[in-house]
């Protein structure tokens, strides 16, 4: 101790601060056997270190075996994993979400999924209190680790085949054959492609009436439209 001056004690105060993990524990427990005699508790008191650290940079010197931290064990834990039955509430609350209830009994059944709306199911359906739960944001961050996370409505795929295709088909021919057969038969294809507005409008039509029918020509408020049958012999 006698070999360090005050200048000496900073610089190495310093110089540690530069240094982590490992490497610092080493330079830690080199100064303490080169200059304190070894001792972890003068470490403490002239450099300011953690005695336990400079005890483990002492073992790992001595036997040449380094210590790995846990770090994944430090800081704040998920709120799904410090409470777990708060990820069984959400599991059974958003599973029945992807169809509707028979007896109407889903939390969900007339609004979305969100964050929102789950952590007041978590009261209303599980008994939770405002103060245990987290808070909305946290919610829907715990929804989006557990699966559930917000995608775009996914549009129905029209099925090109379905099994009875091909028998539709072959009936559809066979029925053609006869009418083609038989002179009495009129053939008549249907087309509703064109789309109009409904309402009273004349569309250049005509009526046999005495007194002439009248259209809409302003303030229409079209509410409906439908297809115009067009039939063809």
């Amino acid at each position: 101790m006698s070999d360090l001056s005050l200048k000496n004690i900073q610089t190495i105060k310093v110089a540690a601060q530069y240094l982590s993990g490992h490497e610092r524990r080493l330079f830690q427990a080199q100064v303490a056997f080169d200059y304190l005699e070894g001792r972890a508790r003068k470490a403490e008191r002239v450099f300011g270190w953690c005695r336990n650290n400079v005890l483990v940079g002492l073992n790992e010197l001595r036997t040449g075996i380094e210590c790995i931290g846990n770090y994944s064990a430090r800081g704040n834990k998920k709120s799904e994993k410090k409470n777990p039955k708060l990820e069984t509430d959400i599991h059974e609350l958003a599973e029945p979400d992807s169809q509707a209830d028979p007896k109407f009994q889903s939390p969900f059944a007339f609004t979305r999924m969100t964050a929102k709306s789950m952590r007041q199911a978590l009261i209303d359906k599980k008994g939770w209190s405002n103060d245990e739960l987290p808070t909305e944001n946290t919610i829907g961050n715990i929804m989006n680790r557990l699966g559930y996370k917000l995608r775009r409505v996914q549009k129905a795929k029209p099925l090109k085949k379905i099994a009875e295709t091909d028998a539709i088909f072959e009936q559809v021919k066979a029925i053609n054959a006869a009418a083609d057969s038989d002179p009495e038969a009129v053939r008549i294809s249907i087309d509703s492609k064109a789309k109009v507005d409904v309402g009273d409008y004349s569309r250049g039509g005509v009526a046999r009436s005495k007194n002439p029918v009248k259209a809409l020509d302003h303030d229409t408020n079209v509410k409906k439209t439908d297809s115009i049958w067009c039939l063809r012999s």
